[in-house]
């Protein structure tokens, strides 16, 4: 397969052992679950508990995913951190590995002025020989960064190196605005999941980044929205909208406690174990009405 950064790319979730060690095991099942469907390949990112991982286990997962990739598509690497030479370094090591594109947000302690921002993006996009997704996740993390730098960094060095993932709220008229501001040059991917999935698909993506809990429907779903299926597209976008509404009431957390339930009941994870701390817990009531939604999925799909 030709690899291309567009289509459907999964986060993958990094599963853990009872001694809170990565479950290698387990991401082996999950890479080979994500090629068991026309995946264009993987990221390893926000929603893989990145901030979560030692500076070792990023590293050393960066390696692991390159190698457990073996060609078969794309493998995209969040460098983003709290200094840029720290981002330098998990950029550089990512292409070391043989990954194909690397993605960073910006460093989140501190509301950083434009202009280093811009140097931020710049020293990624000039240190490190892939392209670079510039990824805004200021809906729940971080701040807006702002589009007119967003502008520049394509300008400077166009689409091919410079990619979009804008995550900030509301995320449809910002996948728009940034659309226009760069007159359709911006290749612009979405992660919400799956619940705004088929706006923003009328809105000029070039692909979405979903967990890969519910990659079933979402890639049927892209696969409708291909072919302009509407009475398909709802189908299967109502029960995935609603599982996807319940995991955002409890943020980030609520994502990877209903993401590694499904990923378990799946037979792929072993554990639904998370690192700590963390501000929620899957409750039984919840866990009940997912399972009633994933019916509904199924007999969606």
């Amino acid at each position: 397969m030709e690899k291309k950064i567009e289509g459907i790319l999964p986060i993958i979730h990094t599963p853990f052992r009872a001694d809170d060690e990565i479950d290698v095991d387990s991401l082996k099942r999950e890479i080979d679950f994500v090629y068991s469907y026309p995946c264009n390949g993987f990221g390893l990112a926000m929603a893989s508990e990145l901030l979560r991982l030692t500076k070792d286990e990023r590293v050393e997962t960066t390696s692991l995913l390159a190698d457990l990739n073996r060609q078969r598509g794309v493998v995209i690497i969040s460098v983003g951190a709290e200094s840029t030479k720290e981002a330098i370094f998990y950029g550089r090591h990512a292409e070391r590995a043989g990954c194909d594109a690397i993605m960073a947000i910006p460093p989140i302690s501190s509301a950083m002025p434009e202009s280093a921002l811009e140097h931020y993006f710049d020293s990624l996009a000039e240190e490190i020989n892939l392209p670079l997704i510039i990824q805004d996740a200021s809906g729940y993390v971080g701040r807006p960064i702002p589009m007119d730098l967003c502008v520049k960094l394509l300008d400077k060095y166009g689409g091919d190196k410079i990619l979009f993932k804008p995550e900030s709220s509301p995320l449809g008229p910002n996948l728009s605005l940034l659309r226009d501001a760069t007159q359709g040059r911006a290749k612009i991917f979405e992660g919400s999941g799956g619940i705004s999935l088929v706006d923003s698909y009328r809105r000029k993506i070039a692909g979405t980044m979903p967990g890969c809990d519910l990659l079933d429907g979402v890639v049927a779903l892209w696969e409708a929205l291909e072919k302009g299926d509407d009475q398909r597209i709802y189908s299967l976008f109502f029960p995935i909208c609603a599982i996807v509404a319940i995991q955002a009431q409890a943020g980030l957390d609520g994502f990877l406690a209903i993401e590694k339930y499904i990923l378990r009941k799946k037979g792929i994870f072993t554990s639904t174990k998370r690192r700590t701390p963390y501000t929620w817990e899957l409750d039984k009531e919840t866990e009940q009405e997912i399972d009633r939604l994933l019916l509904q999925l199924d007999k969606a799909l």
